[in-house]
């Protein structure tokens, strides 16, 4: 990694580790918490903020790629929420000329749709939109890409007795249909899941095994965020990540690390890593935020 890369990670990874740490969370089915996962998005539509993610990856170029971004949402109305994220790229090849700057912004809407809390089930609705020109010409695509979304999240709280030690797992999921304005792109469709193991719930609601801080706040998961061509020159082709991890909780704050193992070259010859904070601002600031604002959940 070279010296600047080097700088901007470890501002990113410091910024994480000086965030307040206080402690609950929300994202709640039931009894189930489903954490804010960190490449690939959960089915809720709430008040929270992501600040910082960071990753780092050296691609088959030789480029050292390092994104600094951060994301926003908040409910409107009960059970809808509209965000936007931006990110800062900085690209350093070993050998040439470095290009940073801001890449497109994204705007999002989300409506929970559905929520079984027995079964701690919930299924989600949502649209995405990648604004073109809103960054440097040299890292966004210059033309608008917009993405109708489907999202869900299970918890197997509701399995048998017998089988107790495996209720603390959740799976989440989104499936992306993406249209870009520009008839020579390929169309795609973004899938993507998470399998998480929550020490949480298995020390909450199946057995204490009494474990100690930090790992009885851990959710350990691995994430597949993947797309496939449908068209054009990309018709039929897959690429993606597996991305190994852990999340910790907190009441107002959530950390996570990744590591984004690429599943073909297309997708790079190297490991990546992945480093972010969630900020729980509906905790933060419960007058301001964790509420829509117009009309109440019920």
């Amino acid at each position: 990694m070279h010296a600047h890369a080097r700088l901007f990670f470890g501002a990113g990874i410091l910024t994480v580790l000086l965030l307040p740490v206080l402690a609950g969370a929300h994202g709640y089915v039931g009894n189930r918490f489903f954490p804010a996962t960190i490449s690939t998005d959960d089915p809720f539509a709430v008040d929270e903020l992501a600040f910082p993610t960071v990753s780092y990856v050296r691609d088959e170029g030789k480029v050292h790629n390092l994104n600094f971004s951060t994301e926003f949402d908040k409910e409107i109305f009960p059970y809808f929420a509209i965000g936007f994220s931006a990110a800062y790229v900085y690209q350093q090849p070993d050998q040439g000329k470095t290009v940073q700057g801001w890449d497109n912004i994204e705007l999002t809407a989300k409506y929970e749709l559905w929520h079984d809390e027995r079964h701690e089930w919930i299924l989600s609705v949502g649209l995405e939109a990648d604004v073109g020109g809103t960054g440097n010409k040299h890292i966004g695509e210059s033309f608008t890409t917009i993405s109708p979304v489907l999202f869900f999240g299970k918890g197997f709280g509701d399995l048998p007795e017998g089988l107790k030690f495996f209720q603390p797992l959740a799976v989440t999921g989104t499936f992306a249909q993406t249209f870009p304005f520009k008839a020579e792109n390929a169309n795609t469709l973004e899938w993507g899941f998470a399998v998480e193991y929550s020490l949480i719930y298995l020390q909450q609601h199946v057995k204490d095994i009494g474990l100690p801080a930090p790992f009885k706040d851990m959710i350990p998961l691995v994430e597949f965020a993947m797309e496939t061509g449908e068209n054009r020159d990309e018709r039929g082709l897959t690429t993606g990540t597996i991305n190994p991890g852990v999340v910790w909780e907190s009441r107002q704050v959530q950390l996570g690390i990744e590591a984004n193992i690429p599943v073909n070259s297309r997708a790079g010859v190297h490991v990546g890593v992945t480093v972010q904070a969630w900020i729980y601002i509906d905790d933060l600031f419960p007058k301001v935020f964790g509420h829509p604002v117009f009309g109440e959940r019920r």
